[in-house]
């Protein structure tokens, strides 16, 4: 069966980790889109903030099945 689906990038933020900011941005976007299929890091940098880490940032591109007029 062939399918179509729609792509979003998101920026999730962690003060923990880059594992935990990639996690927060599939998280928030589960709660709006259905039928995520795949997460990829795009990038990640970090906030810093006198001379410290104070944010790590994850640019996460999801993929979702897109849903037609007909079903």
């Amino acid at each position: 069966m062939d399918s179509v689906y729609n792509v979003v990038e998101l920026i999730g933020t962690s003060a923990k980790s880059w594992e935990d900011a990639a996690k927060t941005a599939v998280t928030e976007a589960s709660k709006t889109l259905r039928d995520l299929r795949v997460a990829e890091v795009m990038e990640q940098d970090l906030v810093v903030e006198n001379g410290e880490v104070a944010l790590f940032r994850c640019k996460v591109r999801l993929s979702f099945k897109h849903e037609s007029a007909d079903g």
